[in-house]
């Protein structure tokens, strides 16, 4: 889906793929969040690391969440982003 033209003057981007959707905004003055982030829900989660180490692109894994196994990645832009995958 192609962000609205009504919407086009504030910034961002739209991504879609498949049931997916996920809306960036822009904001002057960024700082990002180390901390707060979205976390992601994948299927194969050792295939995606695999993945990104072909990439060399560099993720953290942490097992403190019972039942799940997930990672933390970095975005471009310094915004810490969890994929994770429930065992």
């Amino acid at each position: 889906m192609k962000k609205p033209l009504s919407l086009s003057s504030n910034g961002g981007l739209w991504f879609e793929s498949g049931s997916i959707k996920i809306h960036v905004g822009m904001e002057d003055n960024f700082i990002p969040a180390r901390k707060a982030h979205p976390a992601l829900e994948v299927e194969n989660l050792n295939e995606f690391k695999q993945h990104l180490m072909t990439k060399h692109i560099s993720f953290t894994e942490d097992g403190r969440l019972p039942g799940a196994n997930r990672i933390y990645l970095t975005d471009s832009f310094g915004n810490r982003i969890e994929i994770l995958e429930w065992k």
